[in-house]
């Protein structure tokens, strides 16, 4: 099996152009995603985390409240949060009345505070006030910062990706109630937000599927979640780019997002490689398949969970 890279406009041989196995290609891109990492947050997903961390965390009480209110509501902010992100509020649109805490200072006595400098002053919830939020949709104005997505042509490997998680016995469906996720995996079911470009939905696709090769199994259920997302994301990267999609640092994003590196993608190497292969091959089409380098998809299945 073999697999052509896309050249660049900097480089200055011709080997990037030349067929490749599978192994090098696997071996090449996670490096490519490793050095990515190391390289840090990219600007894209700076700010990103910049706007998001103008969005409170709500109680549940609040969360309720917003529901009941704007049941459409997909991401809420005050008035002077909405306008350090360069959007103004509608006119004649109805805020979201919700509960802010207010927060008081306790002092203490001259003689107290002497003793323990650290101690002078203790703030002390004193009651609650109404306050007013919008939802983005209330808003207009600057976009919103988005993490890079994933884009190009998938062609016929969409396909062949769909007949080989149908004979794993997976089941896919097309739902709007995951959202805001792209994907989910259940174990033996995938669910898919609809609406995603081909790219975009393949790469969810692949990654969902790397979640139901890797961590459904009994063995791998105590991984943590910052080491399941950065393998599937992982594997998504690896197969996305020996597809032909151009992925940017979409994938890295979305592995600092979880709190992922470098060092945890080296670890998981193995596994990342092994499952990789397997998708690659269910990819391959069938005139170029040989019984020497195509592996048996369901029994490295086996393995790589």
């Amino acid at each position: 099996m073999s697999y052509r890279t896309r050249s660049t406009a900097s480089s200055k041989s011709t080997d990037q152009q030349q067929p490749r196995t599978a192994k090098e290609v696997i071996a090449a891109n996670v490096q490519s995603l490793i050095e990515q990492l190391e390289a840090g947050h990219s600007d894209a997903l700076t700010a990103y985390l910049n706007a998001m961390s103008r969005f409170h965390n709500y109680s549940f009480g609040n969360i309720l409240e917003i529901a009941r209110q704007k049941p459409d509501a997909t991401r809420v902010a005050g008035l002077y949060a909405w306008n350090q992100l360069g959007r103004r509020v509608k006119k004649g649109e109805r805020g979201i009345r919700i509960l802010a805490p207010i927060i008081g200072v306790r002092r203490k006595p001259k003689e107290e505070a002497e003793k323990d400098i650290t101690k002078q002053n203790q703030a002390v919830l004193v009651g609650f006030r109404s306050a007013y939020v919008f939802d983005v949709n209330q808003t207009e104005g600057a976009e919103l910062p988005e993490m890079r997505g994933v884009n190009g042509d998938v062609g016929e490997n969409r396909d062949r990706l769909l007949t080989f998680i149908e004979k794993q016995g997976i089941e896919l469906v097309f739902t709007e109630r995951i959202a805001p996720a792209l994907g989910v995996s259940y174990g033996g079911r995938i669910a898919l937000l609809p609406g995603q470009s081909r790219a975009e939905e393949f790469s969810t696709l692949v990654h969902e599927l790397a979640h139901e090769m890797l961590h459904k199994a009994e063995r791998r259920t105590t991984t943590t979640k910052t080491v399941k997302e950065t393998e599937a994301e992982a594997i998504a990267f690896v197969v996305g780019k020996a597809v032909g999609l151009e992925t940017g640092t979409a994938s890295a994003d979305y592995i600092q997002l979880y709190h992922g590196n470098a060092s945890l993608l080296a670890e998981s190497l193995e596994v990342i490689q092994q499952a990789s292969a397997v998708i690659l091959a269910a990819l391959e089409p069938p005139a170029f398949e040989t019984a020497e380098d195509q592996p048996e998809p369901q029994q490295e299945f086996a393995v790589a969970s």
